[in-house]
């Protein structure tokens, strides 16, 4: 009986089966004939939350426009499909041909974030594969890539290899190499290190954790002649080639909207945001490519709505043309995820259609303007309300604030001008509009977590009785209707710590939650602290100390990774931090010396006719 035969057998007692049966518009199956390398895209979570990662989707191209290449996606299933699946004895699967994980060449987990690594190993072993990569022989070879990968010693008990950084280019290299190893029949270790000599993949085994006469860590070092593990970018990503065709999903997805990727990486600088700092150098595609690439799009998959994506998309230089000459038609709606906290956000707005749909969202990300100093979200009080006004003169009824706390340096203080802010727009808009009743403002409040590669790397995560006493004030002084306080819990949160400044000895813990039935840990309904709390102990982790602040002198876990910005950088941030000292937008002004820019040896992108920095 094939899988298929057997899944069709299960799908009818499962929750949303349309999750499991692939065959989607756009999606590719080649002839099992032609296929010489099989390589499987897997996200540690569920079909409508992976669906939304575009990285996916221009991997998925880039792989199955190789000949004899073939792509297939795989997700986390659902506890009630794991369940059927267990029972019935039906190996986790590719989408597009129903084959067994266990018969790919390659598994490729993508790390978006930290609350998924139990899944990654429930996902191993529904494949009939061990978790732990020393216990695999042969194929297929596990790597991972995304930002978790650059903190990968937490995982690294379980991967073969990391990628470290953008995937566009190195995604063929290892598909090539590995092609070859198959065809040569070079076992695991010699293709390991082949793969382990392409720049930007870092493969855990042929390193360790290294420790002085005093058994003080000192740090993670090569058992050899390998290189030191360094971030890869695409250089000439301008004109890198864009996905034309998008796999149009079955089950609606978190974000339901084709994307595009308008620019990649921040110069902004805030100091607690690990993207900006991990996807620099700042690099801009240009306007008639991105214009052409979303007409492609929407007329392959049928959407009507284009998103702009980017970790600040008002920033890009041509952005008012863009979303003019994409709109042209006249039945194309265009959102932008993701907008400065100024008037001149809300003018972009009123270009698109799709806002007003959902409201205006703006991220002060802190209330008192010394925190937002601290931070470096280079934001005053004054373009915060001269944002909200432009949005309530222009119709606008519903506001969603971004606010972090158990920010470093916060205090009781900070939350009281979230509270004070929050009521100044709520008065704002009764000045313009007369009364209160159609306004609808959402506080949405996550806790400060310190990551790695960022100036608060070595920051403490703050604990339990001044996170929950915080939140506690805003939901007592920001009550319903009028608002709506949203509020993470902080257990989930201290889980993201642990992980997030992880080491291998973490690794441990990760796969003793896993086997006390630890799964799908960011879903509140199937979150399990208790069994963690064990986990880390058996593991000897000391949580205290995990948590606690890390003097910057010690050794991290992830410093033998470059990931280009340099550790000198951070420390100088950390230090402007702690003074509430400003640092501008290299863009925009000054170089900031960072140096992802000399690393890469790339020209500093400048923006609204500046000049390059020295």
């Amino acid at each position: 009986m094939s899988v298929w035969d057997k899944l069709q057998a299960i799908l009818p007692y499962v929750e949303k089966p349309a999750r499991y049966i692939g065959n989607e518009i756009n999606s590719v199956a080649k002839a099992q004939e032609e296929v010489q390398l099989r390589f499987a895209l897997a996200f540690p979570d569920v079909y409508e939350i992976g669906f939304s990662y575009m990285g996916f989707q221009i991997l998925y191209e880039i792989i199955n426009s190789i000949p004899w290449a073939q792509a297939e996606r795989v997700f986390a299933p659902w506890p009630d499909m794991e369940a059927k699946l267990r029972e019935h004895k039906i190996p986790l699967y590719g989408l597009e041909t129903k084959t067994g994980l266990n018969a790919f060449d390659i598994i490729g987990f993508t790390l978006q974030y930290e609350l998924g690594y139990t899944n990654l190993l429930n996902m191993l072993d529904l494949a009939g594969l061990s978790p732990h990569a020393r216990e695999r022989t042969g194929f297929p070879l596990i790597i991972a890539g995304g930002p978790g990968a650059l903190n990968p010693e937490p995982l690294a008990d379980f991967i073969d290899a990391f990628v470290l950084g953008e995937g566009e280019e190195i995604v063929t290299e290892i598909a090539e190499t590995v092609a070859e190893a198959k065809k040569q029949g070079w076992g695991k270790d010699k293709t390991l290190k082949l793969l382990a000599a392409i720049p930007g993949i870092y493969v855990p085994k042929f390193y360790a954790p290294a420790y002085d006469a005093q058994g003080s860590y000192i740090g993670i070092k090569p058992l050899g002649s390998f290189p030191a593990p360094k971030k890869r970018i695409v250089r000439d990503f301008a004109s890198y080639p864009l996905p034309q065709k998008l796999v149009v999903p079955l089950v609606q997805p978190v974000h339901d909207r084709v994307s595009i990727e308008i620019c990649r990486g921040c110069a902004r600088g805030c100091r607690f945001c690990q993207a900006g700092m991990l996807y620099r150098p700042v690099r801009e595609r240009p306007m008639a490519q991105l214009a052409e690439q979303g007409r492609m799009l929407l007329q392959n998959t049928g959407s009507s709505e284009i998103s702009l994506s980017s970790l600040s998309s008002a920033d890009y230089s041509k952005i008012e043309e863009l979303v003019q000459t994409l709109m042209a038609s006249g039945d194309t709606s265009v959102s932008l995820p993701s907008l400065r906290v100024d008037s001149y956000s809300v003018e972009l707005a009123k270009l698109t259609r799709a806002v007003r749909k959902t409201g205006l969202t703006l991220a002060p990300e802190a209330g008192s303007q010394r925190l937002r100093n601290v931070i470096n979200k280079n934001v005053r009080e004054e373009d915060i309300f001269s944002a909200a006004r432009a949005a309530f003169e222009n119709g606008w009824d519903s506001l969603k604030l971004y606010f972090m706390l158990g920010l470093p340096t916060e205090t009781d203080e900070d939350i009281e001008d979230i509270v004070n802010m929050v009521r100044g727009l709520e008065q704002l808009y009764r000045e313009i509009n007369g009364n209160n009743r159609r306004l609808k403002m959402t506080v949405a409040v996550s806790t400060f977590v310190p990551k790695a590669h960022t100036p608060f790397q070595w920051a403490a995560f703050l604990g339990r009785k001044d996170v929950e006493r915080r939140q506690r004030l805003l939901l007592d002084k920001l009550r319903l209707p009028k608002f709506k306080v949203q509020t993470m819990d902080w257990k989930e949160s201290k889980l993201e710590a642990l992980l997030a400044r992880g080491d291998r000895k973490t690794g441990r813990a990760i796969f003793l939650a896993w086997q006390k039935g630890c799964r799908f840990d960011a879903w509140t309904e199937h979150f399990r602290p208790q069994l963690w709390a064990e986990s880390f102990a058996q593991a000897g982790v000391d949580v205290a100390v995990a948590l606690g602040e890390i003097p910057l002198t010690a050794a991290l876990p992830w410093d033998h990774i470059d990931i280009g910005v340099s550790k000198d950088y951070l420390i100088k941030e950390s230090g402007r931090a702690k003074g509430a000292a400003g640092t501008p937008d290299c863009t925009l002004d000054r170089c900031s010396d960072c140096g992802v820019c000399a690393a890469f040896a790339v020209t500093p992108l400048k923006r609204k006719g500046k000049s390059v920095c020295d």
